[in-house]
């Protein structure tokens, strides 16, 4: 009996024991967090930003119709080679040829008005000139026939000739004064007709010069009847048909626009960088590109112009054409040239381009999830503080602190402010705060959220097994 007695006040006595053990194990464990961990290394870190678009070619005309009409022939089709100057489509020029037919007439009978009223100057100067010369004449036999006179006169005072005489002397005299009354008024009149003539020669030519300039006009009309390539490249889009009529001058109008010529020689990619990322674009910077429709293969490329623009990704205007004030996502245009763009890229197709902003060699980096983020009031674990702080302590404790949280070899998890650099796909550059071979903890997600600082911590970096159960029908 005493010896069942002893056996079960031992066996008590061991339960208390080993329920005391676990009391302690659980007490001293409570507030342990079970964290993932990873070690602080160096290596190559390589900033990349991706953004998608379309290809594009670097320099593209929208060939419009400069004159309204019925389109009578197209000599290309989409997707032909063209070269500069070459005839592309003609636009019925039947007016226009009339026209100009009624303008070359016009024009010719301008010139034969002309060089009739040259011909009728010239014969009038040559008789002024004639006039002139009879005017002279009789001035010159008039000095003649006054000289005469006079000395009649004076011999009829001295009695030394008869009166019938000198009446006849001065006769002569004034028959002479009216000749050149007659010859100046003809050579007056004459001069008037000249006037008149060159008035009428000029105004010949006057309207040769108006005619030549419609003639001009009719003519740059007719050429614009015929449709040529302004540059040499590729038609990638002709929208029109032989017997459609074309207008000019309507933006994004049905039949204003005749067909398109890209100049494939410069291919780029045209995408949008969203804006927290466009302040690390910058040009000649390095890009790979990938096109949709050429599945496996990359193209290198090189930035060779960004957008100074936001443009809202809603609606793809740029904020400056936008009527209203919006907090909406907004994109930049970078536009990336391809260097060796194969002969299959067309306008259009759909591609993604991963642009290097930056590259470390050799730089110390942790990764990216590790890090997050607290105030300085989080991080205070100091036992007395105070109930009502001043404002500047209130202020200072809501300061956000960027870090990590390092695992001692105690296994507390203290946090330590970090300076960062650049950010590759994964992992991020550490500028400062970190030595490398230094356990800090990287996951889970949630758990770095929420973590305190100097909490305790217990390490589990084994793989999680996640099994899937497949629905039975």
């Amino acid at each position: 009996m005493q010896r069942k007695w002893k056996f079960l006040i031992g066996v008590f006595v061991l339960l208390l024991i080993a329920a005391g053990v676990v009391a302690s194990v659980r007490y001293n464990r409570r507030g342990v967090v079970t964290v993932q961990t990873g070690k602080v290394i160096r290596e190559d870190l390589t900033s990349v930003v991706t953004s998608s678009g379309e290809v594009q070619p670097r320099n593209y005309i929208n060939i419009g119709a400069e004159f309204e009409g019925q389109l009578t022939d197209i000599m290309v089709k989409e997707g032909d080679h063209v070269q500069r100057g070459q005839l592309l489509a003609r636009i019925d020029e039947t007016q226009s040829a009339a026209d100009v037919q009624a303008q070359v007439a016009a024009l010719n009978s301008a010139e034969a008005d002309a060089a009739a009223s040259e011909a009728g100057y010239k014969a009038g100067d040559d008789n002024i000139a004639a006039l002139q010369a009879t005017l002279d004449r009789t001035k010159a036999d008039l000095e003649r026939y006054q000289e005469d006179y006079k000395r009649g006169e004076e011999l009829y005072k001295q009695g030394l000739i008869a009166k019938q005489d000198f009446e006849q002397r001065k006769a002569a005299y004034d028959g002479q004064v009216a000749a050149v009354a007659e010859a100046n008024s003809r050579v007056v009149q004459g001069r008037t007709q000249l006037a008149q003539l060159k008035a009428q020669l000029a105004g010949s030519q006057r309207k040769i010069a108006q005619n030549q300039a419609n003639l001009t006009r009719f003519n740059d009309i007719l050429k614009k009847h015929d449709v040529v390539a302004p540059i040499a490249g590729l038609v990638t889009y002709l929208p029109v048909r032989v017997g459609e009529t074309v207008v000019p001058g309507i933006q994004n109008s049905q039949g204003s626009t005749i067909m398109t010529i890209a100049d494939m020689s410069i291919v780029t990619a045209e995408v949008k960088v969203d804006e927290s990322d466009i302040v690390n674009v910058q040009l000649n910077q390095s890009a790979e590109i990938t096109v949709d429709a050429l599945p496996n293969r990359t193209f290198n490329g090189h930035v060779i112009e960004i957008g100074n623009t936001a443009i809202l990704r809603s609606s793809g205007l740029s904020v400056s054409q936008s009527n209203t004030s919006s907090q909406e996502a907004k994109d930049f245009k970078v536009v990336i040239a391809m260097d060796n763009p194969p002969d299959e890229t067309r306008p259009g197709l759909s591609c993604t381009a991963k642009i290097t902003t930056a590259t470390r060699k050799n730089v110390l980096a942790i990764p990216i999830q590790a890090l997050t983020v607290r105030t300085k009031g989080d991080l205070d674990t100091s036992k007395n503080k105070p109930l009502n702080p001043d404002p500047a302590t209130v202020k200072a404790n809501k300061e956000e602190v960027t870090g990590v949280f390092v695992v001692s070899k105690d296994l507390k998890a203290p946090f330590r402010k970090v300076t960062t650099g650049i950010s590759g796909s994964s992992d991020i550059e550490v500028l400062s705060g970190l030595e490398e071979g230094d356990q800090i903890v990287t996951g889970p997600y949630q758990v770095i959220r929420t973590i305190k600082n100097e909490s305790m911590v217990k390490i589990d970096n084994k793989p999680k097994i996640t099994t899937t159960t497949t629905p039975t029908s």
